[in-house]
């Protein structure tokens, strides 16, 4: 993460994404065998010693070398694009807001203050219950602890969606993006990024993969 200055001097914090090129290593059609609407992404070059038949019959097709990340995402108009066709930070110019979807940090096993926010004990005058669960059980009906108590147990590593951060900046000469705010997962992770569904446009939703 780093901050920008609006032109009031206002700071701004922003995560900066690297976004694409993205490749359509194939387009996938309801119509046909597929039985859904859709693109398979790619980014990132991997050696072709490393790649499976698949993945180089993909590149063969697309005209490009094999992808280090393939995402299959939703698209509903997947004729307006072809194999082999880049998709770059341009497609981000008009628009306000994103969702960027990732897989939160894994912090291990902890215990109920961290992962539930839990107030915990006393702290003081010999208690030996400080961070504690305390009592989980239930009277003589139903007599057992119910389904869904929270317990401590492995933190984060789970599929995360920030909704509708603002878009500040788009740098399509780096190929960037500027989001408002955090997003999930560690400096380096990977990331989904596409237009929030909070917004109402009338062209067609356009997928993207970071």
């Amino acid at each position: 993460m780093t901050q920008v200055f609006t032109g009031t001097g206002e700071v701004v914090p922003v995560t900066v994404i690297e976004a694409g090129p993205c490749i359509v290593m194939q387009v996938k059609s309801a119509d046909g065998k597929d039985r859904q609407d859709g693109l398979v992404l790619g980014f990132g070059d991997k050696k072709r010693r490393r790649a499976r038949r698949p993945e180089l019959g993909l590149a063969r097709k697309a005209g490009t070398e094999p992808k280090q990340v393939l995402r299959q995402v939703p698209c509903d108009d997947p004729s307006a694009y072809t194999v082999g066709q880049a998709l770059t930070v341009e497609m981000f110019r008009e628009v306000s807001a994103v969702d960027v979807t990732g897989t939160s940090k894994g912090r291990g096993f902890q215990g109920v203050v961290k992962r539930w926010g839990a107030k915990g004990g006393p702290a003081s005058h010999g208690s030996m219950s400080h961070r504690r669960i305390g009592s989980v059980g239930s009277s003589s009906w139903p007599a057992r602890v119910r389904r869904g108590s929270r317990f401590p147990g492995r933190m984060g590593g789970d599929r995360v969606t920030a909704r509708h951060l603002q878009l500040v900046r788009v740098d399509t000469g780096r190929g960037l993006l500027l989001v408002g705010g955090s997003v999930p997962g560690p400096m380096g992770g990977l990331v989904l990024v596409r237009e929030s569904k909070k917004v109402t446009r009338s062209r067609h939703h356009h997928p993207h993969v970071v």
